[in-house]
């Protein structure tokens, strides 16, 4: 009985697993590649939402003692309610401007713990003076 002849040389094809020895490690040299790139868009993706966090507190805090100081409330307590509100080295400004009153809370931004903040954010909240205030 002839048995016809197998294998990659007659049909071309290779089994799974059986690579030639010039594609042998492309998959880890594609991977140690890649992996760095993707640590550092997660990384960045990261920063943003912190900095979107600190951003809403800068906001909430800001609104929270506009409405405070429409109502007249005493500065010195309504400092000290934002601080509490406001994330860490927030700097609070207090104003009354004829009708209105606003508030602005700038806080740093520290992408990377122990290095200067690259970036600050800002909320402001500027809301009328209630009647007879």
């Amino acid at each position: 009985m002839y048995r016809r002849p197998h294998g990659p040389a007659v049909s071309g094809h290779r089994p799974p697993g059986d690579r030639p020895g010039r594609e042998r490690g492309t998959v880890t040299a594609e991977i140690a590649v890649s992996l760095p790139c993707l640590v550092f868009v997660l990384g960045v993706a990261i920063a943003a939402v912190h900095a979107a966090a600190v951003h809403l507190t800068c906001v909430d805090a800001a609104r929270i003692g506009a409405r405070a100081l429409a109502r007249g409330d005493a500065e010195p307590v309504i400092h000290t309610l934002v601080a509490s509100l406001a994330p860490e080295h927030a700097q609070i400004t207090l104003s009354r401007n004829g009708e209105t009153v606003e508030v602005s809370v700038t806080a740093p931004v520290h992408i990377i713990p122990g290095l200067p903040a690259p970036a600050s954010a800002v909320g402001t909240a500027v809301v009328p003076t209630e009647p007879g205030r």
